[in-house]
């Protein structure tokens, strides 16, 4: 106890603006959005688990009882993803984490053995920067660590962690996922898919 920890930061603040509805409350497999990103982040043995909010967030937050995370609400969240990054960020500064992995709420494929793959790879080859590559498409959850933690903190509301990402890129392990894992939420018909997608397991 008390020893380099890896953080989770789960992304749970946006809008769901083409959905229409709040994303991250719909239900896959019995359980909600938001609750199943947080519970796999903790089945990866991440702690501390910072999820941060925004809105809805007392909503949101009621479907996280239970579970051992640590709640941020950004009240700046409409202005990017940006802005929950560095709220997420600036909590896992507080901890002895030595790295954190960076997952968003909306991606119910991403497992624990994902999570845990990008942290042996740190681990292993000492890269500061380890990211998911799901065919042609970089998305998260992306591994920094602690030394990669300042330039997050400096990022803008649009891009977020893309910009570090772009400027490490030389030293940067890639790990591959198979391109289905990728499946995010972002419209009615990937809610339909993904409900027929778990129904049939």
């Amino acid at each position: 106890m008390g020893g380099p920890c890896v953080a989770g930061v789960v992304l749970a603040a946006g809008s769901s603006s083409r959905l229409g509805r709040n994303k991250l409350l719909l239900e896959l497999g019995g359980e909600s959005l938001v609750r199943r990103a947080v519970r796999t982040t903790l089945a990866a043995h991440l702690g501390p688990t910072i999820v941060v909010l925004g809105h809805e967030a007392e909503l949101v937050r009621s479907e996280l009882a239970g579970l051992a995370c640590d709640v941020v609400v950004n009240a700046d969240h409409a202005r990017g993803a940006g802005s929950s990054l560095r709220c997420g960020v600036a909590r896992a500064s507080q901890t002895r984490a030595e790295s954190l992995v960076l997952t968003l709420a909306d991606m119910p494929l991403v497992t624990p053995a994902m999570l845990q793959g990008l942290v042996r790879c740190s681990r292993e080859t000492g890269a500061p920067l380890v990211v998911s590559r799901y065919g042609d498409v970089q998305a998260p959850p992306h591994l920094f660590t602690r030394r990669l933690f300042t330039e997050l903190l400096a990022s803008d509301d649009e891009n977020g962690a893309r910009a570090v990402v772009r400027r490490h890129s030389a030293e940067t392990r890639v790990l591959e996922w198979p391109a289905p894992a990728l499946k995010d939420l972002d419209v009615n018909d990937d809610y339909d898919q993904l409900r027929s997608s778990f129904a049939a397991h």
